[in-house]
């Protein structure tokens, strides 16, 4: 599967976050400000997890239906992966 430059993107911003936050540490910002930034942090990851899994699943279920076939597999092994996200 391909994916599309607006996860990748969404990687990059949580990267450069990242960066941002070990640059906060060095500089011996307050770890309120630091925990807000991570907070940020997690849920960027948590909202791209959900735009992979989602895209991947949608990819998946029209391959299952072309083929002739039941998407309940795809849809259980989606709704594991979120459940192993958490």
């Amino acid at each position: 599967m391909e994916y599309d430059n607006a996860v990748k993107n969404r990687l990059k911003r949580i990267e450069g976050q990242i960066r941002g936050v070990l640059g906060m540490m060095e500089e011996g910002k307050d770890c309120r400000d630091i925990i807000t930034q991570l907070s940020a942090i997690r849920t960027a990851v948590d909202r791209t997890i959900g735009t992979v899994i989602g895209a991947n699943l949608e990819h998946c279920i029209r391959e299952e239906l072309e083929k002739g076939n039941s998407p309940d597999q795809v849809i259980q092994e989606a709704v594991q992966l979120l459940v192993k996200s958490r």
